[in-house]
């Protein structure tokens, strides 16, 4: 079925998302008790593992907050797609959600809304699509036709994920984007760059710029390892384009 696939009616996307506070004493007096019981369940359910790691208080465990749609916010979405050979990428991102959320909304309604077209991210499923949604929610926005869920069946969920896809009904497993790509030989941009490190280069080094392009790499990755699946050639260099606006 993956085999007749049309990659120009997907839509390959990645997102970042960061704590909604910098720090875990900024947050609003009923936020912090709600994230002291997060945390209490964090600690629990990995106990050895956030010892290990030093992360045995609500305080310390706060890094991990970007990753829960009720803590943290979405600062970029990236989003590419395939128009004959040509990669063209845009990138929705800012301090307002809300804003970037309508945005790409707003191209999602205009641009892919057919019943034939699709998205595809790397853990998708688990991670990228429901955030979207929730803050997409929690920012009273309307859910767009493909990220929507409700009353479809599963054959109806325009939906791809190049994690499970490569699962092959094996869920015991967690396998990286990054290691995808080195195994079917997808070339990245060495940078010293990634997902525990997006906070404090937003937070700290105030750095968004490098944040969008952290992002844009992971969506191109997404699509190149899905034209691996498909047994097509890989985008070239020159045929990537980033559209501004």
């Amino acid at each position: 079925m993956i085999y007749n696939l049309n990659p120009e009616k997907i839509l390959f996307l990645d997102i970042e998302t960061v704590p909604m506070a910098e720090e875990y004493k900024s947050l609003p007096d009923n936020f912090k008790v709600l994230w002291d019981k997060k945390s209490d369940q964090i600690r629990t359910k990995e106990s050895e593992s956030a010892r290990q790691k030093g992360l045995d208080s609500p305080e310390k465990l706060f890094i991990r907050a970007g990753i829960y749609a009720e803590f943290g916010k979405i600062i970029c979405i990236s989003a590419g797609y395939l128009r004959n050979k040509e990669f063209r990428i845009k990138s929705f991102f800012g301090d307002d959600e809300y804003e970037l959320l309508k945005e790409f909304s707003g191209m999602l309604e205009k641009h892919f809304s057919s019943k034939d077209n699709l998205l595809c991210a790397h853990n998708g499923k688990e991670f990228d699509y429901p955030y979207i949604a929730r803050r997409m929610l929690i920012n009273g926005l309307r859910i767009p036709d493909i990220l929507n869920l409700a009353g479809k069946k599963p054959w109806e969920v325009a939906h791809l994920d190049t994690l499970e896809l490569w699962k092959f009904g094996d869920y015991k497993n967690y396998t990286s984007l990054e290691l995808l790509a080195a195994v079917f030989g997808v070339p990245t941009p060495k940078e010293n760059i990634d997902g525990s490190m997006v906070a404090d280069i937003y937070y700290k080094e105030k750095d968004l710029e490098k944040i969008v392009k952290y992002c844009q790499r992971d969506t191109l990755t997404v699509a190149q390892l899905l034209l691996c699946y498909l047994g097509r050639p890989k985008i070239k260099e020159e045929d990537i384009k980033t559209i501004q606006s």
